[in-house]
């Protein structure tokens, strides 16, 4: 099938090119490193600001990881040849996210139990963190893809990347947020969850279809 194929793809050229891969995971974990020796070492204010230190720090190392979505497709000219494939142009942008997902959401999620050392974050706590990126990062990726496509046609791309797609994370942030705060102050945060989730499903399921719209565009210019 096209589309598994598409998603070995990307894995295998993704490990011929570890630094692209561990960049963003090593900028996430210096950022965790960073703020506790800033603020100091105080357990609870670690605690207080922790979760959202971690959130803003994954979402900066998702930015650094956005621009080779479709750029070096498009250099090389296989983007071109992916979009006359017989599989339908969606399909093939939604295997583009999740193997943009698999390389960089997921490895932040493994690596939360370190953030969690890192920051002194409480167990029930962490967990909060734990699913607010479980349903988080891959909303990023499809926001992130959307911007990367309608970007790849530029040589200097970059800085119009990041005002297009962060304002778009904002909902995203405003509601992992509310989950962590809730969570500290052991409050139930069903409602942020769903809310979350709904986000989650509205942005896989629509994000695909934007995204090849935005590919059509672009290269047609």
């Amino acid at each position: 099938m096209i589309f598994i194929r598409i998603i070995q793809r990307e894995l295998k050229i993704a490990l011929r090119k570890k630094a692209e891969i561990l960049n963003p995971l090593w900028f996430f974990l210096i950022v965790l490193t960073l703020f506790p020796l800033v603020i100091g070492p105080d357990p609870k204010l670690l605690a207080k600001i922790a979760p959202g230190i971690a959130w803003v720090a994954a979402l900066l190392s998702a930015l650094l990881s956005f621009e080779r979505l479709f750029r070096d497709d498009f250099i090389d000219g296989s983007l071109e040849q992916l979009m006359l494939t017989a599989q339908p142009l969606v399909l093939t942008c939604l295997a583009k996210v999740i193997s943009h997902w698999l390389l960089t959401g997921l490895p932040l999620i493994l690596l939360s139990p370190i953030a969690g050392l890192l920051l002194s974050l409480d167990m029930h706590i962490w967990t909060a963190l734990v699913l607010t990126l479980l349903l988080g990062t891959p909303i990023l990726s499809c926001i992130g893809a959307i911007g990367v496509a309608l970007t790849v046609g530029l040589r200097k791309g970059g800085v119009l990347l990041s005002l297009l797609i962060l304002p778009l994370f904002i909902p995203v942030l405003i509601f992992a947020a509310s989950v962590l705060d809730a969570a500290s102050l052991n409050l139930p945060y069903n409602g942020q969850l769903a809310v979350l989730s709904a986000m989650f499903v509205a942005a896989l399921t629509l994000s695909p279809f934007a995204v090849a719209a935005a590919l059509r565009v672009s290269l047609d210019q």
